[in-house]
């Protein structure tokens, strides 16, 4: 593996001759394997040295195979890098529950499921991301980690800024040349040039323009790459100071410890962080936060385009409610034939995002009611405040567990008569249907194991 000649020059020019040296040897090294940990799923997680700036963070010794790991598969941790894990420690110190959060370029979903976590049951995380298949991965991983706060979308940035003054936080994790993924992404080596780099960092600065719009007076932006030049990065929030002079200040400081290795520093307003392979065990990460000047800006949304989602009650309510653990604080809604759950103190807005954007995945899918009876979806196995007492259980071994994964037969006495949850190592899997001497696996498509995975 080598490095693009003009990558190594210029780390040498500016970093200087031996850290730029040192950072070219830690790109063509081994990296290290790293998690976090889903504090609301705490089932066959795996163990392994702490990241220090984020609590639910983990190194692993050895990396397995994730894909045959059954705590992995149940959404019980998120395979993600330690550097863009720190995003969590930057609003740690803040009072963010029940944040309404923009994830503006959120695929494929570790800090979008960061943010879910951290919002709690009041908050509601918006992400977003513009490729269609990448939302779709979005959309999975989302299901997965099961907290059921978040509204995954697909659209343009100019779009979400129709939502003018409306976020409490927004976090810019752009689209960027990928330096600090040498090591890990051979395309991102091959991909590479100096031109690339000035063409992402205007497209970083269309976004974190629109970004702008969105966050509310006295609102948080974070900004983020896997990039260590400065025109993607020092470069791009210099521009955006300065485009909005008068309305961006500092946000408060945010302490790290020296022996993290992280590069802390100023640009101007804003606090940045900046991670090297060799001086903090992680991949290359870039972070900056700074803050929206309260002016007295009025939030404004726009006019909902259809009606998409209806109100569920009656019987049909009763059904969905004992399917959950916590009914009181949900709302039941349809959506074609689908009924979903969403919590009760963001329902109004997760309606006018649905009706005003291009929305793929919102809440928790809990399945279609036929007559009284819910037929449940793969993803409310997945959701935390799933009611495991609703329908009845099947435990089975890792071996019969991976089966049910890849959409393969397991032996139909391990099933009642009826629907069933799949559950191995205390995960719930999925949901399983025994007819008779036959049963039909209801596990998600896309997320089953493919046959030649090993």
């Amino acid at each position: 593996m080598s490095l693009p000649e003009k990558f190594v020059e210029r780390v040498c020019r500016d970093m200087g001759a031996e850290q730029g040296e040192a950072l070219c040897h830690s790109l063509l090294a081994d990296m290290p394997t790293s998690i976090r940990l889903n504090p609301r799923k705490p089932f066959a997680q795996p163990e392994g040295e702490s990241v220090p700036w984020n609590k639910y963070g983990r190194y692993l010794a050895v990396r397995p195979s994730f894909t045959l790991d059954v705590g992995f598969n149940a959404g019980t941790y998120y395979v993600q890098e330690a550097g863009s894990q720190f995003v969590g420690h930057i609003l740690e110190g803040m009072d963010i529950e029940g944040a309404r959060l923009l994830d503006m370029c959120a695929a494929p979903g570790g800090k979008t499921t960061l943010y879910s976590t951290l919002v709690g049951e009041q908050g509601l995380v918006v992400a977003n991301e513009i490729v269609r298949n990448r939302a779709a991965i979005l959309a999975d991983n989302v299901r997965k980690w099961g907290v059921g706060n978040v509204v995954v979308t697909n659209n343009e940035p100019r779009h979400i800024a129709a939502f003018e003054n409306w976020f409490d936080i927004v976090a810019v994790d752009a689209p960027c040349s990928g330096e600090g993924m040498f090591r890990k992404d051979e395309q991102a080596r091959e991909e590479w040039s100096e031109g690339n780099v000035k063409m992402c960092a205007a497209r970083q600065a269309e976004i974190l323009d629109e970004a702008w719009k969105c966050l509310r007076d006295g609102g948080l932006l974070i900004y983020s790459t896997c990039t260590f030049n400065h025109d993607e990065n020092e470069g791009t929030i210099r521009a955006l100071a300065e485009r909005v002079e008068g309305e961006i200040e500092p946000a408060e400081e945010i302490h790290c410890p020296e022996d993290w290795g992280i590069v802390c520093g100023r640009e101007g307003v804003w606090q940045t962080f900046r991670f090297y392979p060799h001086r903090t065990k992680s991949e290359g990460f870039f972070a900056a936060v700074a803050r929206k000047t309260a002016t007295g800006a009025r939030r404004l949304t726009p006019k909902p385009r259809r009606k998409i989602i209806n109100d569920v009650g009656g019987k049909r309510k009763e059904e969905l409610s004992r399917w959950v653990m916590n009914p009181s604080q949900m709302r039941f809604a349809e959506v074609a034939d689908t009924c979903y759950g969403y919590y009760s103190a963001v329902y109004e807005d997760v309606k006018h995002l649905a009706e005003s954007l291009s929305v793929i995945y919102s809440g928790v899918a809990m399945g279609r009611i036929f007559g009284t009876t819910l037929k449940p979806e793969a993803a409310l196995a997945f959701f935390a405040e799933l009611n495991r007492d609703a329908v009845a259980k099947a435990e089975l071994s890792k071996e019969e567990a991976l089966q049910y994964l890849r959409k393969q037969e397991v032996a139909v006495e391990r099933f009642k008569e009826g629907m069933n949850l799949v559950e191995c190592e205390g995960c719930a899997l999925g949901f399983a249907k025994r007819i008779d001497n036959r049963c039909n696996n209801l596990f998600l498509n896309s997320l089953r194991i493919l046959m030649n995975d090993k």
